[in-house]
């Protein structure tokens, strides 16, 4: 964490800015007729719109997220709000292909604030709350993304496309003045230049092997994810269904039921490590995978298996970018940049897979191959998740044996943190959530430097690794006791 938490309220509004910013990124699709037939454009040149969002959007990601760490968030979101504001303004009155094309290359660039305030957010949370905060702006982006099209659709049949837009560019400036004042205001300390910070975006890659394999196991579901969205659109808009976009948009609504299960997604990350909660979100979207390719299309079935499929691969993602966070709080933006990109680059390729995986393998085909994807990711993440906590090494929280004297023998040459700063005693650490961060070696969350904080540890021990924070605990626990401190 860098400066002071942030308040609740501040990741409410982040949430909520996540919401608004990534919804431009679809609004316009369900009104991309109206749009060709206002501007006299062809089939190919239509096409075109929702894919320069999407090339801004990653242009955005892997240019405008490293800037998480080097500006402060007040003013970094507030003047990108500000430019996604013009760039709306600038679509809505745009008289031709060329111009909208660009607008949208820009509108795509800009809405990739959404992702900076997940790295705000994981940075500037509190000690033992990263998944919470983390968690609330995954559920505001997920609200954006699910209900984008629906909100674009009606503001267009209603206003138009042009006011539609207008009325988006309208809440980016409401964000950009709140963002403005309530934001943190203190500027990260950068490492080296920005261009050689973007220089530095593969070899952070090369260099961090949980940034590796958060990418691969993400990268994973996301492809499983497209893949089952865009089957489901591509076989409802066919015979014997022929569905309209309206009503093929309708069935977005399903996932609602499943964002609702992030702000909980969060706690669980809190409380138990990353790597559990993705075996555990990966098990729910592969039985919702299951249920859509056996019940659809009976409706009950259907919503059910959108809703189990939805929960699990958002809840998903917010423990994988805790992970990512973790890895360097303080290049937290930059670290985002790289995962996201990727993340992005395998859901594309996803999305291409589709149609020919659909005309080959039929519907249950296709959403059998989804569902290799989802045990492959659950898969992995179970094996990371054994590789970094075997057995012993690690109480469970709540365990009754976990504050049994033999518990807490010392092991040799433990390291004394350095004196002076913040310290948490060993009566407190046998507190929750001390008790659960210090009773898990393997924890990400302890590789924060202001958790490292609330330990005690002073500079002399920043690398001295979670198992080290483990022998601290331990050995500063035997002293107090020894002392006549008494368990609490």
């Amino acid at each position: 964490m860098s400066g002071p938490a942030l308040p609740r309220y501040g990741t409410l509004l982040l949430a909520c800015t996540a919401a608004t910013a990534i919804a431009n990124n679809y609004a316009l699709q369900p009104a991309l007729t109206d749009v060709a037939d206002d501007l006299g454009l062809s089939a190919t040149s239509t096409g075109l719109i929702p894919t320069a969002t999407l090339v801004g959007c990653t242009a955005g990601f892997a240019l405008l997220l490293p800037l998480t760490d080097r500006v402060a968030p007040h003013r970094l979101v507030g003047v990108q709000l500000c430019v996604l504001a013009a760039a709306l303004t600038l679509a809505a009155a745009a008289p031709n292909a060329p111009v909208l094309l660009t607008a949208c290359l820009l509108i795509g660039a800009m809405a990739g604030v959404a992702a900076q305030a997940g790295a705000i957010a994981g940075r500037y949370a509190a000690p033992g709350r990263r998944g919470t905060a983390m968690a609330t702006v995954a559920t505001g982006l997920s609200a954006g993304i699910l209900l984008s099209r629906w909100a674009g659709g009606s503001l267009a049949d209603l206003l138009g496309w042009r006011r539609m837009l207008l009325v988006f560019a309208g809440l980016a400036l409401l964000g950009a003045f709140a963002t403005g004042r309530l934001l943190p205001r203190d500027r990260p300390r950068p490492q080296g230049g920005y261009p050689a910070a973007l220089a530095a975006l593969a070899p952070l890659l090369r260099r961090h092997r949980p940034l590796r394999r958060a990418v691969i196991t993400g990268g994973l579901w996301y492809f499983a994810f497209n893949v089952v969205w865009v089957a489901l659109s591509l076989t409802l808009a066919r015979p014997p269904y022929s569905l309209d976009a309206t009503a093929i948009g309708l069935y977005s609504l399903a996932g609602l039921l499943g964002f609702a299960a992030l702000p909980f997604t969060g706690r669980l990350v809190d409380r138990y490590t990353p790597g559990r909660v993705t075996v555990g979100t990966m098990g729910v979207a592969a039985l919702g995978t299951a249920v859509l390719a056996a019940g659809f299309p009976h409706p009950v079935p259907t919503v059910l298996g959108l809703a189990l499929f939805d929960a699990g691969c958002f809840a998903a993602q917010a423990a994988n970018q805790s992970i990512v966070v973790a890895v360097d709080p303080d290049r937290s933006g930059s670290l985002t940049g790289v995962y996201l990109v990727l993340y992005f680059a395998v859901g594309a390729l996803g999305t291409a897979a589709t149609a020919p995986l659909l005309d080959a393998l039929g519907w249950r085909g296709t959403l059998l191959t989804a569902l290799a994807a989802l045990l492959t990711a659950a898969g992995l993440a179970a094996a990371r998740h054994r590789k970094r906590e075997p057995a012993g090494t690690a109480t469970p929280a709540g365990r009754a044996d976990s504050a049994r004297p033999d518990a807490w023998r010392p092991a040799s040459g433990v390291r004394r943190p350095a004196s002076g700063g913040k310290r948490v005693t060993g009566t407190a650490l046998l507190q929750p959530p001390w008790l659960e961060m210090c009773l898990r070696p393997r924890n990400p969350m302890c590789r924060d430097t202001a958790s490292r904080a609330y330990c005690g540890l002073g500079d002399g021990d920043e690398r001295m690794g979670c198992t080290g924070v483990l022998r601290v605990a331990r050995t500063r626990v035997r002293g107090e006791r020894a002392g006549g401190a008494g368990r609490p």
